[in-house]
């Protein structure tokens, strides 16, 4: 096995020089290991805790109910081609999904869903700039040879 030399990267992050090839089947248990660290984080407990006040909700799941119906009632009516009802039923789930929106426990689980958003974003972009960095380096030193005689 090739030696580890360790360094600390712009994330604060430890990283590795290898000077072996690392198999996918290494990167996507990596990838297992860290999606377990994200699902115990903070932001998805506090999602599951807001995912379970919803489910629970009477109000908000009358609503999901009702609007999952009238979308139905849309399908049924744009096939047979009648636009007004159509338009006024879009109209109805408007008022509804208004109505959804202005429970506060609703924006709690939106707020919770872009806090995880913003964490899996935040994974990717530190993955992408840890990978483009060393593309770059590598690069840079293992550049192909020119041709000869030209």
């Amino acid at each position: 096995m090739t030696e580890e030399r360790g360094r600390v990267n712009q994330y604060g992050m430890m990283t590795n020089d290898f000077r072996e090839v690392i198999g996918r089947d290494d990167i996507l248990a990596k990838a297992s290991e860290l999606a377990s660290l994200i699902s115990t984080s903070e932001e998805v407990r506090h999602f599951q805790q807001a995912e379970e006040k919803i489910q629970d909700h009477t109000r908000v799941q009358g609503l999901i109910s009702q609007i999952k119906k009238k979308q139905k009632e849309i399908v049924a009516f744009e096939s047979l081609g009648n636009k007004t009802m159509v338009e006024k039923i879009e109209a109805e789930i408007s008022d509804l999904q208004d109505e959804i929106d202005s429970i506060p426990l609703v924006a709690e689980f939106q707020q919770s869903q872009s806090e995880i958003n913003e964490l899996l974003q935040l994974v990717v972009s530190v993955i992408r700039d840890t990978v483009s960095e060393k593309i770059n380096v590598e690069a840079g030193t293992d550049a192909p040879p020119s041709k000869c005689g030209e």
